[in-house]
């Protein structure tokens, strides 16, 4: 090395022969086959990291559940169970479809105020039959003149006659008391002779009680006596007032809204089936006898 002069510091001979220093690192050896069988650690480089065991697990896994293996059996199980039950529930609680709501809702019933009204006109009429007759037999005691128990058997004969249904209804639209209670009657009746049909022999109320996991409210306590008649088989002889034939279908209204969600769950669940070819889980329902 040649000492500069001006400053006195050695300056580097280029010219010479180049000098390996201390603390440079040695280059690094290649990976022997026998040592990483040992259990020494891995000289690989930076550039050359080892595979991920957990991408290795995976991997694995996956061609396991490819293959049929177990993970994939116990879903298909799973699955083919879930299948069953919701095809179940779907046979049991199809009636719930030929609810008619007119029938059940009985829209044409004739409300309080209506009923009050035809009773205050028969009230009325028998009164004045009453009266007319009244004077009518006065005057045949001699209490009243002649003249005014004569026109009052006329006018107790006209009485009696505007109170004849055919005769009534040329001079009247409005329905008379009796005709309402009949037609209360007559759709209370219809109501219930339509709750039998949907109840058929085996109850359909207590048997969409199990639908109640789509539909929460079907656990309503206020169903509780409904779902114990069905069971029984004699919810429609205890449909006698207008409030349970409502209370029955307010139930047949939200056993259709958990009809329809039982109906989509089973659509998908064998969607899902058919895109993984599970021909056993997708299979359709056998035909009814």
């Amino acid at each position: 090395m040649a000492e500069n002069p001006e400053t006195g510091q050695q300056v580097p001979d280029t010219t010479s022969e180049p000098v390996l220093r201390t603390g440079r690192a040695a280059d690094p050896l290649p990976a022997r086959p026998d040592a990483r069988e040992a259990g020494e650690p891995d000289k690989r480089t930076p550039a050359e990291p080892a595979p991920a065991p957990a991408l290795e697990q995976s991997v694995a896994e996956s061609e396991v559940t490819e293959e049929g293996g177990e993970p994939d059996g116990s879903e298909r199980l799973l699955a083919e169970s879930r299948q069953r039950k919701l095809r179940l529930l779907l046979r049991q609680c199809d009636r719930v479809l030929l609810m008619d709501f007119d029938v059940l809702a009985m829209s044409g019933w004739p409300d309080n105020y209506a009923m009050a009204a035809a009773r205050r006109r028969r009230d009325i009429w028998i009164l004045s039959a009453v009266v007319a007759a009244a004077l009518f037999l006065s005057g045949l005691s001699s209490f009243v003149p002649a003249w005014l128990a004569g026109g009052a058997f006329g006018a107790f004969v006209i009485i009696l006659l505007l109170g004849v249904p055919v005769i009534r209804r040329v001079y009247s639209s409005q329905p008379s008391f009796l005709d309402l209670v009949l037609l209360r009657q007559r759709l209370l009746s219809d109501a219930r002779r339509h709750a039998a049909h949907l109840e058929g022999e085996a109850g359909l109320v207590w048997q969409c009680v199990g639908m109640a996991d789509f539909n929460p409210a079907l656990k309503n306590t206020r169903f509780s006596e409904l779902v114990r008649l069905s069971e029984r088989r004699a919810l429609p002889r205890y449909l006698r007032r207008r409030e349970h034939v409502r209370l029955y279908l307010i139930f047949l209204l939200e056993a259709e809204k958990a009809y329809g969600r039982v109906q989509q769950a089973f659509f998908e669940g064998n969607q899902v089936a058919i895109d993984r070819g599970w021909q056993s889980v997708a299979a359709e329902p056998e035909p009814r006898t």
